[in-house]
């Protein structure tokens, strides 16, 4: 007679086989049907129709442009941010502290649209801080800055979120045996510090790049949706589609579509250093544990 544990190790198979499937079906059906669709509908006319619905509208190639220049920013504030409120959370105990690292995660709860519409309720006309931006002769909604600080605030934990583990990881021992011997603040940090954290930085300044470019909900609010001047690819498209131009429409969500595959690439190889450097760390650890070890033993001989 066949042994039960060889039914329930064939049934357990089989679920897992059902699982996977169902896994692959999901992920096929969800990601992979729709990404391929975009680039089929993008090429469907050819490659020279794809480049002439990027480069030859100007208002596709100010969309670029603009997308290309505000997410830079927007990830060089992010960054600045992210390591300095990283340092501050990992290094020191302060009241207030589990609040501050709670408000970190307020852009992924709140909606990009009611963070525009915040936005504009600041810096409009009617704001709060209208009268004053006005005075000083500066443009904030319906305008570059405005695009930037909408961005800004949708990508601000990306940063931030992967260098606290980081550094409370790493502890300060080395940055303080710096310190003790003489290093200054700034050999401190470029040092000791950013080489530390120079993979979960990078990290997360691409994961905030991904979602800086294809941020749609905050820069739509405080844009105005200008043609030619406050679109953004992900408002391009939009748009494209809403004038039944669906074939230049999927050209530039074929750029975006392709931007997200170059950063899964990216992320792919920077997890894949990140994890390597964490087995070493753990084995420096072990071996230095040992040593400690041995030498207690050996004290105590």
């Amino acid at each position: 007679m066949p042994h039960p544990a060889s039914h329930t190790a064939h049934a357990g198979t089989l679920l897992g086989r059902l699982l996977i499937a169902a896994a692959v079906a999901t992920v096929g059906f969800i990601i992979v049907v729709p990404l391929a669709s975009v680039f089929f509908e993008a090429f469907a006319e050819g490659p020279a129709a794809w480049w002439n619905a990027l480069a030859h509208d100007p208002d596709t190639r100010h969309a670029i442009w603009l997308t290309l220049t505000v997410a830079p920013v927007a990830v060089a504030v992010n960054t600045v941010f992210g390591i300095a409120a990283a340092w501050l959370v990992a290094r020191f105990r302060f009241p207030g502290r589990s609040l501050l690292i709670t408000l970190f995660d307020v852009p992924f709860s709140v909606s990009p649209v009611v963070a525009g519409l915040a936005l504009v309720l600041i810096f409009g006309r009617q704001g709060l801080l209208g009268p004053t931006v006005e005075w000083l002769g500066v443009k904030v909604i319906f305008a570059w800055p405005g695009l930037v600080l909408a961005t800004t605030f949708v990508t601000l934990p990306l940063v931030v979120r992967e260098l606290i583990p980081v550094m409370e990881a790493i502890g300060p021992d080395e940055e303080l045996a710096a310190v003790s011997l003489g290093a200054s603040g700034w050999q401190v940090f470029t040092r000791i510090t950013l080489p530390n954290i120079r993979w979960a930085l990078l990290h997360g300044m691409v994961l905030a790049n991904a979602r800086a470019m294809g941020e749609f909900g905050a820069v739509y609010v405080v844009s105005g949706h200008i043609a030619g001047a406050t679109d953004t690819m992900p408002l391009r498209v939009e748009k494209l589609f809403q004038e039944y131009r669906t074939p230049a429409s999927m050209s530039v969500a074929s750029v975006l579509a392709g931007l997200a595959l170059v950063t899964l690439l990216a992320k792919t190889v920077i997890e894949r250093q990140i994890e390597m450097e964490s087995r070493e760390l753990e084995l420096a650890r072990s071996l230095i544990d040992t040593l400690d070890d041995t030498r207690t033993g050996g004290d105590g001989l």
